[in-house]
């Protein structure tokens, strides 16, 4: 398969929109146009080929924001480099299906094949992008292209900046910015899941152990304590640590609580007075992160610990009246999802929410990220039955 992805051009005066340099110089630079019409693979690809690593969406944006603009039964809004599309049926439902533009950096391996541009090895694509989520985002455009009658309202979302630190998210702007137009029953993440819905998220909670000791000379030991010998009890009682699995609305979630990083020390010679051992729980969506942190604390009681981060998991969204139909279309049952994703941002707006995309999950980000053709075709197939 080729990528015919010529340039055109496309101007706004609006800060920060599709054209402009930097949002201020008013400079009209080139657009890819975008064939929202052909074979969604292909259409994969060529998303692929504009390298939108985070904080590098621009021009993938302007590329999304030019195509949707041509299509006259959706309102378009941008803010930033993220956009949000919106058919106005009057339908008694409304869902969201949502992807993110960016990508993790390239890789730099030689001869690692996950970059871009993307390459075609038969009916298989690869590079950047092709599992985590530029297959997701293209079956969304396939579909605000195709379903200008579909049987719900829809939102499409398209964000930024979900690679890198939640506090840059483009979704979480879209709260804070532009609430109003999310509003919706249901919503639809469309992470890789190869297929399959995967209902809510596990949370994530990370924290910071802290030992401390008395440096001295190591060939005088005795004269300090060590830091780093300090810290084995809490490895140890991480290490026999048994995460349990729980069940949430139907779905078995598996929890996980692991060392994920330790340092100490200052030189070869000297007896380190001071260990850090960093610890992330992945719990199961009954949990709030206080009672989390609460779990955590209880397992290492006696040690100085700081929570440095949390996200709160979200329930499976199984429950909502759109949710079945949407498992029937698809035809597989639920899955939960381990890792956190954005649905937990959706679920916290009273949305329900699942995760549904082409591609393995467990490619993403690797030096071999790939996506089958003929996957991202039924995805495709999927949402359209249920959306029709």
């Amino acid at each position: 398969m080729t990528n015919s992805n010529a340039p055109t051009t496309f101007g706004t005066t609006a800060a920060g929109g599709p054209g402009i340099d930097g949002g201020a110089t008013g400079v009209v630079q080139a657009i890819h146009t975008l064939d929202l019409h052909a074979d969604v693979a292909a259409l994969t690809a060529e998303l692929m080929d504009i390298e939108s690593v985070s904080g590098n969406e621009r021009a993938l944006a302007d590329a999304v924001e030019e195509a949707l603009s041509k299509l006259g039964h959706l309102q378009v809004t941008r803010n930033g480099d993220s956009l949000v599309a919106r058919t106005s049926l009057g339908r008694a439902e409304r869902v969201i299906l949502a992807g993110h533009l960016d990508t993790v950096p390239l890789p730099t391996t030689p001869g690692s094949r996950g970059t871009v541009p993307s390459t075609w090895d038969g009916e298989v694509l690869y590079g950047r992008g092709a599992t985590d989520m530029k297959g997701g985002v293209a079956v969304q455009l396939a579909l605000a292209a195709t379903l200008r009658e579909p049987t719900k309202d829809v939102t499409f979302i398209f964000y930024d900046h979900e690679e890198v630190a939640a506090a840059k998210s483009g979704l979480g702007r879209l709260v804070r910015e532009n609430r109003e137009l999310l509003d919706a029953d249901f919503g639809i993440l469309l992470e890789p899941t190869n297929g399959t819905v995967e209902g809510g998220c596990n949370g994530t909670i990370r924290f910071e152990a802290t030992t401390s000791g008395v440096a001295a000379h190591s060939a005088r030991a005795w004269m300090g304590e060590n830091a780093i010998h300090a810290a084995a009890p809490i490895l140890a009682r991480l290490a026999e640590y048994q995460p349990a699995t729980i069940t949430v609305d139907g779905l078995d979630y598996r929890e996980s609580l692991n060392a994920v990083k330790i340092h100490g020390g200052t030189a070869g010679n000297v007896i380190p007075d001071q260990c850090v051992v960093e610890i992330n729980y992945r719990f199961a969506p009954d949990k709030t992160p206080d009672q989390a942190e609460a779990h955590v604390r209880e397992l290492l009681n006696g040690f100085e610990m700081v929570r440095t981060d949390a996200a709160a998991g979200a329930r499976p969204g199984l429950n909502a009246p759109a949710a079945a139909s949407f498992v029937a279309a698809v035809g597989r049952a639920p899955l939960p999802k381990y890792g956190w994703t954005d649905v937990a941002r959706l679920s916290e707006m009273g949305i329900p929410a699942v995760n549904f995309g082409p591609g393995d999950a467990l490619l993403a980000h690797s030096d071999n990220e790939h996506v089958h053709s003929d996957d991202i075709r039924e995805c495709l197939a999927a949402l359209t039955r249920w959306l029709s």
